[in-house]
């Protein structure tokens, strides 16, 4: 009856949880926007692919650039530690800004 009751806790710990990716890091040089989360020991992580993308976009137009595209694979960073323990990871989303953000001119004299 204990085993059963430690293995339903351990269950219910490691349930996935809804994260919102947040803009870390800009580079305006190389075009790169760094979006994290955290995850907690035992967590899935997951967060919406799509407000992750709306989040890096509105970041590369404050830059100039037109669009945000996915940039290689997840990062994962051990942030906190017991021993040789993690116990609170950061998970870095990377995107590239590409394209030139122009806006229309609206003149009547051409």
């Amino acid at each position: 009856m204990k085993t059963v009751v430690i293995t339903a806790a351990l269950l219910l710990c490691a349930c996935s949880v809804e994260r919102k990716a947040s803009v870390e890091q800009v580079d305006a040089n190389s075009g790169i926007v760094r979006l994290t989360y955290g995850q907690a020991m035992l967590q899935s992580a997951k967060t919406d692919g799509r407000a992750a993308q709306v989040n890096a976009l509105k970041a590369c137009q404050q830059m100039g650039y037109a669009t945000a595209v996915d940039y290689g694979q997840p990062e994962t960073t051990c942030t906190t530690f017991a021993g040789s323990l993690c116990l609170n990871e950061k998970i870095t989303l990377q995107y590239q800004c590409r394209g030139i953000a122009g806006t229309l001119v609206n003149n009547p004299t051409w």
